[in-house]
């Protein structure tokens, strides 16, 4: 993954820097505890691997929380610039909120940069639509 993550172009909307393998390796380590300290949100990743060749290109990642009686997901995705355009990123993302609505997750929300289209396409494949609602210059997209 740290090849995946390594391209600059990856961080143009969302800031920030590409990892060091240290780096990975304690953020994965900190993830797959699988929970927050106190139980209330619940971390769920998937490396997405190219199906011809099983290479890494990229990710999923759902943040799965209780509101009422409901579950719902914070869902992400990331895909190596090599591989977008491909539709990766939708297949992923779909079979991610396919596996989640199997365990009983109903409502999903993502947050997308107003100038991220290729995110916003992803979104709309998984019947999201904008709301209003911004978090660090980010819309926040809902199903």
């Amino acid at each position: 993954m740290v090849d995946v993550l390594a391209d600059p172009s990856l961080y143009e909307h969302t800031g920030g820097d590409a990892p060091s393998l240290d780096l990975l390796h304690r953020k994965y380590a900190a993830q797959t505890v699988g929970q927050s300290d106190d139980g209330s949100q619940w971390w769920l990743n998937w490396i997405v691997t190219y199906r011809d060749t099983g290479e890494p290109v990229g990710f999923v990642q759902a943040t799965v929380e209780c509101d009422g009686s409901m579950l719902v997901a914070e869902i992400a995705w990331v895909i190596s610039p090599r591989r977008q355009g491909e539709g990766i990123a939708s297949e992923a993302t779909q079979m991610m909120i396919g596996w989640l609505r199997a365990h009983e997750v109903n409502r999903f929300s993502a947050h997308i940069h107003p100038e991220h289209h290729a995110s916003m396409g992803v979104a709309r494949n998984q019947a999201l639509r904008p709301i209003s609602a911004e978090k660090d210059r980010e819309t926040r997209w809902v199903s």
